[in-house]
């Protein structure tokens, strides 16, 4: 396998692989179940040869999209094309030019014998998912919750409000300090250090 593709996180259940990838520094993850090898995909975003290239490598099964900005779907067609099925939110469906599945709130993604639980947090965009593996750390926020702050509000459909409320009522008030945060650009950060904060961002304004 690749070096690229060595997991930065394990554990008993999960293989957890990362890579960066266009013009925008997208992350791009892969959770494997280590049972069963099956594996899933958050954000086609870009360089769909080598994306195409890891989900071979690790049994992807399918993409979960995070939301429908152009960063991180510029990927989705040539995956489309290899076969593999994309899901997305209603609300973002239509910023892609083709997807294969709805997913929402409270919606369950199975992947070889992990769960992965569909959680809807708006504000970035109105679509805007996160993903959390069940009986886990790990949180995937997309560009909803980032260390210091909330994604951007100020692209169309996006809403500082809404967004807030997603983190406060969606993430904060639902996992403990110790869940690992894995957002859509840069570090990665845990609940208990972004929670701290919360008021100051409240307080600026963005």
């Amino acid at each position: 396998m690749n070096q690229d593709f060595r997991p930065f996180f394990t554990d008993e259940n999960i293989e957890l692989f990362q890579l960066i990838v266009g013009p925008v520094a997208n992350n791009v993850y892969v959770v494997r179940c280590r049972q069963t090898g099956e594996s899933v995909l958050i954000d086609a975003a870009n360089e769909a040869e080598k994306l195409l290239e890891i989900c071979s490598s690790l049994n992807v099964r399918s993409i979960l999209e995070t939301h429908g900005h152009w960063d991180h779907i510029a990927a989705v067609p040539e995956i489309r094309d290899a076969g593999y099925s994309v899901a997305v939110s209603l609300q973002d469906s239509t910023m892609l030019e083709g997807y294969d599945q709805i997913i929402g709130q409270d919606d369950v993604i199975t992947i070889g014998r992990l769960k992965i639980d569909v959680i809807h947090t708006p504000g970035h965009t109105p679509g805007s998912l996160s993903f959390h593996v069940r009986d886990s750390r790990l949180l995937f926020t997309g560009d909803t919750l980032f260390p210091g702050g909330p994604g951007a509000t100020h692209f169309p459909g996006g809403d500082f409000g809404t967004i807030i409320d997603s983190i406060t009522n969606k993430i904060f008030a639902h996992f403990g300090p110790e869940t690992l945060v894995f957002p859509g650009h840069g570090d990665s950060t845990q609940v208990g250090i972004e929670s701290l904060a919360l008021e100051s961002w409240i307080a600026r304004g963005w």
